[in-house]
């Protein structure tokens, strides 16, 4: 016997998700998703990434403004569903979440209770974490704080983006998601989260903590870089030419250990190269984006704009 799900979630991560539970023996009678939002310079409405893919499967939509509106509620209770699965959507209040008999889980890109948040994905890198890992849990009240159904680790490779991580847990997490469901269906218990109060955070990502701390060691420095790359992308401001300022946004990057003479955080082109001088060495910028320019690698960068030899980068 399958299941009837109704799949609520907003960004691509989601998608591959809602893919993998169309693909198998369970039945997806309804998509929830976030309402279009106006974008561009037009003001264009967009549609979510999920609701793309729902229109284009034929699946029937729902896009509440307000969780909590009856009409909303009652809409939702009419599709009959079984249960509700959860990928990167908002935080659900319990009128919704109570509603299915086998429950609303969510699945979270992290082994819970570590990186509860927005941003586990980034935090994990920007932590220089070897491990991380996807978690099927079921909602409750607060945020990522419910009982596991379900974990699965995931190694995190040297030089790993949140990109890259983000592409990866997406696969694992939509192959747990059926486990769970079939699960669920074969009468699988959850297990409350066990906390120390050891556990890491993965808070949303803001214009404070995207800036690179140059203070870091080396290596911190570039699992920030990598933590967010290639969204929203780690920035700093770039002082020119002891006239101006600009900000100078890395995605890619890597790190020498060696003595050296340059002053701390100057801007040092050698070889083609584009290097940080701080305590300890280098940080190496291999993939960069300049004011007003598209992403492009370092050296592609240097053909067109020339640093200049007093500048530096902010702390």
């Amino acid at each position: 016997m399958s299941l009837r799900v109704v799949f609520m979630g907003t960004p691509d991560f989601a998608v591959t998700a809602l893919k993998g539970i169309m693909e198998s023996d369970h039945e997806v009678v309804g998509v929830v998703t976030n309402v279009d939002k106006p974008a561009g310079r037009g003001k264009k409405l967009n549609a979510s990434a999920v609701k793309t893919h729902a229109l284009a499967e034929g699946l029937p939509i729902l896009q509440p403004e307000r969780l909590k509106d009856p009409a909303f509620i009652a809409d939702l209770a009419a599709w009959n569903a079984d249960v509700f699965v959860v990928v990167a959507f908002r935080m659900l209040p319990k009128e919704v979440w109570s509603l299915p008999p086998r429950g609303t889980f969510n699945l979270h890109a992290s082994l819970l209770p570590n990186y509860r948040g927005a941003a586990p994905i980034n935090w994990a890198i920007i932590h220089g974490e070897k491990t991380t890992g996807i978690t099927t849990f079921l909602i409750d009240e607060k945020i990522d704080t419910g009982a596991i159904l379900l974990k699965k680790e995931v190694r995190i490779e040297e030089n790993e983006t949140a990109g890259t991580l983000h592409d990866k847990l997406a696969e694992e997490g939509k192959e747990l998601i059926i486990v769970t469901l079939n699960g669920l269906e074969a009468g699988l218990e959850s297990q409350h989260q066990m906390t120390t109060g050891h556990e890491k955070e993965a808070p949303k990502l803001n214009k404070s903590n995207t800036k690179i701390n140059w203070e870091q060691s080396l290596s911190a420095i570039v699992n920030q870089i990598h933590g967010l790359s290639p969204f929203p992308g780690a920035w700093t401001v770039v002082n020119h030419n002891e006239q101006s300022t600009f900000v100078l946004k890395i995605f890619r990057a890597s790190f020498e250990t060696t003595s050296h003479q340059w002053p701390l955080r100057s801007i040092v082109v050698e070889k083609k190269q584009l290097k940080i001088a701080l305590d300890g060495g280098f940080v190496v910028c291999h993939e960069i984006q300049l004011p007003n320019k598209r992403r492009m690698m370092a050296k592609e960068a240097l053909n067109g704009f020339s640093f200049g030899a007093s500048d530096t980068v902010d702390g």
